[in-house]
C-alpha cells in the first residue's frame, strides 16, 4: 500500500498550494481520507479529512474557510487547495487512510488511520 503525496514546496503568505495525495495498492476501498500536519516541536494536527461518499468533511478550526478537500475516487487520488497561506501553516503535511471504518473521532485525530503517506514540506515565509 502507498499514499504518495505531493505538490509541497515554498510560497509567500497569502500564497495557495494543491497538495496532491495517490493511494495504491489497497485491496479494498477506503473508508476515509485525510490530511494531517506535524510542525517541528509541534503534535500531529488532523488539518482535513473526507468520507470516501464526500458525505462527512472535516477542517480544523486553523483552515477553515482557507483550505478546502477533495476527492477523486476514479482516480483513487485526493486533493488538499491551500488558499491564503500563513507562517503558522507551516509543516510536513501528511495523507493517511482509514480502510476498517473507524469512527469518525478517531478518523480526524489520525488514530483511527491504518495507512500513513511519507509526507511534504509546505513552508510558508512571512
Amino acid at each position: 500500500v502507498q499514499l504518495q503525496a505531493s505538490g509541497g514546496g515554498l510560497v509567500q503568505a497569502g500564497g495557495s498550494l494543491r497538495l496532491s495525495c495517490v493511494v495504491s495498492g489497497l485491496t479494498s476501498d477506503y473508508y476515509a481520507i485525510g490530511w494531517f500536519r506535524q510542525a517541528p516541536g509541534k503534535e500531529r494536527e488532523g488539518v482535513s479529512c473526507t468520507s470516501r461518499s464526500g458525505g462527512s468533511i472535516y477542517y480544523a478550526n486553523s483552515v477553515k474557510g482557507r483550505f478546502t478537500i477533495s476527492r477523486d475516487n476514479a482516480k483513487n487520488t485526493v486533493y488538499l487547495q491551500m488558499n491564503s497561506l500563513k507562517p503558522e501553516d507551516t509543516a510536513v503535511y501528511y495523507c493517511a487512510a482509514d480502510t476498517r471504518r473507524s469512527v469518525w473521532s478517531s478518523v480526524i485525530s489520525g488514530y483511527g488511520m491504518d495507512y500513513w503517506g511519507k509526507g511534504t514540506q509546505v513552508t510558508v515565509s512571512s
